[in-house]
């Protein structure tokens, strides 16, 4: 699963998770309502987890719940704990003995930079809070 689909399995399980809250929820409910497997909703549980985001029960009556405030949780936020500092937009390097071969990989790291700033500006815009908000009013996002 690409970074950019775990980011938004991310968000949807983070904002289901708020909905229900404080009920615990189950990774086969998360995957239904996701429409993936249960396997990718543990991977991405797990880097929530880690990020002290979510807390989880294994085994029977387990599940994961949100344990901070999703009005402080920012897109910005799943995106970093999703994907870390991967390339948004790739990495290349050209041939060392052609002229745009031995520039090309800075060049796209820089403008790589730029992008993921971009993206994290105004992923920092919206919270979990507000997508759930948007969900009850049955809202889509503007």
């Amino acid at each position: 699963m690409s970074n950019n689909t775990q980011f938004a399995l991310g968000v949807h399980v983070l904002t289901m998770l708020a909905s229900m809250a404080p009920e615990i929820l189950v990774s086969d409910a998360l995957a239904e309502s996701a429409h993936v497997n249960p396997v990718q909703i543990r991977r991405v549980l797990g880097r929530f987890r880690q990020a002290g985001l979510i807390a989880s029960r294994p085994g029977a009556g387990g599940g994961s719940q949100l344990i901070r405030d999703p009005a402080t949780i920012t897109l910005g936020d799943v995106w970093r704990i999703v994907q870390g500092e991967s390339h948004v937009l790739g990495s290349y390097a050209g041939d060392a003995h052609c002229p745009v071969g031995q520039r090309i990989e800075s060049w796209m790291a820089d403008i790589d930079r730029r992008a993921r700033q971009a993206i994290q500006d105004e992923l920092q815009k919206t919270t979990i809070k507000q997508l759930v908000e948007r969900a009850h009013a049955g809202m889509t996002p503007s």
